[in-house]
């Protein structure tokens, strides 16, 4: 306890100086905290956006939900539709007999002819009188902040009679443990997790670590001082964790106070494609103990770590001996990692992609750990290596004078380039998860495809769906009739369209004849066996009366060439292309599929969505190649994701900052001295620059290499298409010369026009 408050006295009675040092490391920490909060409270936004949305979801809602009980009160449908990239969310609801408890949010169930919305939905209303068709009813009123995800949703509850729900599923309750469509799905958050961990956390450590170990060599010193006039080698050291635990549990407290300032202005805000409200960001226990326990226990490491040297050779640290050369076992993490990521690289070169996505997945974060960390310890052992073979043949003054002091010193002006390092790092994996995402959420179709089944088109509806405005095409897909009992029942696909309407989607369509049947030949595709000429297939067709009709037919020998653009192809080879005038007047097919196809323009899309509601607003449509709710997480995790980018930025950034003005305090006396031996301030200049400049361009030419390997070992493991990101490149270059001109840049105010003999008195 003795040394704890004599560390608080020696800081309190130090002088401007280490006032001003001890400021610095407070509010270098604050930052820290504040960044560290902010990825803490990630998760906690997300599981209450997702405990909301359980809390409102039907207990049965026409398959798309949870049933509890096959008898209910009521029905309930829900659809999602896409708006833009948005999902809309509607809930059909009907009552048969005893009221229902409302969802969350609502102070009553709707009745007929009733509509609640979310606030964000009110007002797109207003600018989009078109989006009305999706929402059949009188808007009541608005659903509170208690039933909503976050504050832009786009979201409606619909009341509707038992007649118009006749599909839907049965309704008891409201409420769920967990909700079937979650914010980000759980694999998605562990892409999310991973990438965080290298672009926040492990800059973050580094950065921690360095505003904790701020003016080393003159705190060493008085450290030094301390231990000959005999202080205990344990005392020693808790004199120096003394301040650095002080300067954390500061900015631990400035740095929470911090993000609740940042917290309340973004949450209102907002950012591209993600909102919470600001009591969802609040932050839990846990993550408060993190920060107000952990970051000042962080600093009690660092600070008997620091004062470990002062406290075993109190000499040498008073007549600055030479520091002994840092050591090979900073290569350690920096191997097994590179060995794990150059694995992967290989596996994706020769064609060998690993599918245990479980092993990867563990594999995969243990390697950017291991690379991150190695590419922190073995810079110096670089550095220092470097910095000898180039003072030992260079004849230039000042490239020798910096490489030498790099040679004594190789960990000092590496402090000042780790955070920029690890920044290029992180940069280079995050381009990684950013094309996983794309070719997850690339659609190119240019044609877009609605997909329904038939039976729940209304009767007589049919032809007003395919005449919508921005509608070109349609078809009906259905199966040949199979009968279950048999072991063996072979069935064709059938396509029924005329040969105008396939020409308005198809790429390729040869040899069609109007009127006709044939078989569709697709270049490329497999062809179904069981559909040969002359086999004879059943087909079931229903009137709106509900009577049933047989319909044979046979496999026709003529064959039509055909392509689409779609993304999922409508028809394999050997599929019967049947003409609408070969079904009998009033039948269509009992099962079978209606696809509307348009322009894949998000205007075209939402008009064509508009246009089948206004026809009937609780047909579910399926638009092929989008699935909206995907779109939303993608949209999410890369909204995530540039804050992570940000945050490692300002962790890059401050951490540069601060060890550079601590190097420059440092560094002073050592400046004095060389200019009153005569050397000149270009010089001078020259010889801090290259001291910086030539280490840093090393770390980053590593960090770009290791990087990209990263990167790609990641595109493998995550099974896409790509796996080899040359277009990235360029810009990992620029960014790494942009870095070393910061750096440059930032080594020229060492020195001074004015020469102050006062530094080099005790010397």
């Amino acid at each position: 306890m003795k040394e704890l408050l004599l560390g608080l006295r020696l800081l309190l009675g130090s002088g401007r100086g280490n006032r001003a040092r001890f400021l610095l490391m407070t509010l270098g920490s604050a930052i820290g905290v504040c960044c560290l909060a902010v990825v803490l409270a990630i998760p906690g936004i997300l599981a209450a956006q997702d405990a909301r949305k359980a809390a409102r979801e039907p207990d049965c809602s026409n398959g798309m939900g949870r049933c509890l009980s096959a008898s209910g009160k009521g029905l309930a449908l829900t659809r999602v539709d896409p708006y833009g990239s948005e999902p809309l969310n509607r809930i059909f609801v009907a009552l048969e007999g005893k009221p229902i408890a409302p969802p969350p949010g609502l102070p009553a169930l709707p009745g007929p002819g009733e509509v609640f919305v979310s606030p964000r939905l009110h007002a797109v209303l207003k600018s989009d009188p078109g989006l009305a068709k999706l929402l059949p009813g009188k808007e009541s009123g608005l659903i509170s902040a208690e039933g909503l995800a976050h504050p832009d949703e786009l979201f409606a509850y619909i009341g509707a009679t038992p007649q118009l729900l006749k599909d839907g599923g049965h309704l008891t309750e409201f409420g769920h443990s967990e909700t079937d469509f979650p914010t980000v799905e759980p694999s998605t958050l562990d892409i999310l997790r991973f990438t965080m961990a290298g672009v926040v956390l492990l800059p973050l450590a580094v950065f921690l670590s360095v505003c904790a170990r701020l003016s080393a060599a003159s705190r060493m010193r008085r450290l030094a001082a301390l231990r000959l006039l005999g202080v205990s080698r344990k005392g020693t050291q808790r004199v120096n964790a003394a301040e650095t635990v002080a300067a954390a549990l500061g900015g631990a407290v400035l740095g929470l106070g911090a993000y609740w300032v940042v917290n309340q202005m973004v949450s209102r805000i907002g950012l591209p494609g993600f909102r919470w409200y600001p009591a969802d960001g609040s932050l839990s226990g846990s993550t408060l103990l993190a920060c107000l326990v952990g970051c000042p226990t962080l600093a009690w490491f660092v600070g008997l770590i620091g004062a470990r040297k002062a406290a075993a050779n109190p000499l040498e640290v008073r007549r600055s001996a030479v520091e002994k050369a840092p050591r090979l076992w900073g290569l350690l993490p920096l191997v097994p990692g590179l060995c794990i990521v150059i694995g992967y690289c290989l596996a994706g070169a020769t064609g060998n992609a690993p599918l245990d996505t479980g092993l990867s997945s563990f594999l995969m974060p243990l390697a950017v750990v291991l690379v991150g960390t190695g590419l922190v310890l073995s810079l110096p052992v670089l550095s220092r290596a470097l910095a000898r073979r180039v003072a030992r043949s260079t004849r230039s003054l000042s490239l020798g004078l910096a490489m030498r002091r790099n040679e004594v010193e190789p960990g000092g002006a590496l402090r000042v380039a780790t955070g920029l390092v690890l920044l290029v790092f992180a940069a280079s994996l995050t381009q990684g998860v950013l094309i996983e995402l794309d070719q997850v959420s690339k659609n190119t179709a240019p044609v877009q495809r609605y997909r329904m089944a038939l039976q729940d088109v209304p009767a007589g509806k049919l032809s007003a769906l395919t005449r919508l405005p921005g509608v070109r095409s349609h078809v009906i897909q259905t199966q040949s009739w199979t009968d279950l009992e048999q072991e063996v029942s072979p069935s064709i696909r059938a396509v029924i369209a005329s040969c105008d309407q396939l020409r308005k989607v198809a790429t390729l369509l040869k040899d069609c004849v109007e009127g006709r049947p044939a078989r569709l030949m697709v270049p490329g595709s497999t062809y179904d066996e069981t559909s040969k000429p002359g086999r004879r297939f059943p087909f079931h067709l229903r009137n709106a009366k509900g009577e049933l009709q047989v319909m044979s037919v046979a496999v026709p020998q003529r064959t039509v060439q055909y392509r689409d653009d779609l993304a999922v192809e409508m028809a394999m080879s050997g599929t019967v292309l049947l003409p609408p005038s070969s079904f009998p007047a009033g039948f269509q097919p009992d099962e079978a599929e209606l696809s509307l196809l348009s322009a894949s323009a998000p205007q075209t899309v939402l008009s064509v969505l508009e246009g089948i509601a206004e026809v009937d607003p609780t047909i579910e449509v399926e638009t092929v190649g989008v699935v909206v709710t995907s779109l939303q997480q993608i949209t999410v995790v890369k909204t995530l994701l540039a804050v992570g980018m940000v945050l490692g930025l300002v962790i890059g950034v401050a951490a540069y900052l601060v060890a550079a003005t601590d190097r420059a305090v440092e560094r002073r006396s050592q400046v004095t001295a060389l200019a009153l031996l005569g050397a000149r301030p270009r010089t001078l200049r020259a010889v801090q620059v290259a001291q910086v400049v030539l280490p840093l361009g090393v770390g980053l030419l590593l960090a770009v290499v290791t990087g990209k390997m990263a990167e790609s070992s990641y595109l493998v493991t995550g099974g896409g298409a790509v796996f080899w990101d040359g277009a990235g490149l360029p810009l990992l270059l620029a960014s790494a010369v942009g870095v070393v001109m910061v750096a440059a840049i930032g080594a020229l105010p060492l020195v001074g026009r004015r020469i102050d003999p006062e530094l080099i008195r005790r010397d």
